[in-house]
């Protein structure tokens, strides 16, 4: 049964330290904000709807 419980403990605390780290260096506060300087265009997309095209 102590076996069990130390192997639990170890695994619990593992985990933990893996889940502090991961969000430690995921580096999500330092990513560039997304920006458009293009205007949006449809390029190649059909007129017509898809389901309209089948039959």
């Amino acid at each position: 049964m102590e076996l069990i419980g130390i192997a639990l403990i170890i695994l619990i605390t593992s985990a933990v330290a893996a889940t502090v780290s991961a969000l430690r260096n995921d580096g999500r506060g330092h990513t560039p904000p997304v920006r458009s300087e293009n205007e949006w265009t449809a390029l190649d997309l059909p007129s017509v709807n898809y389901t309209l095209r089948i039959f």
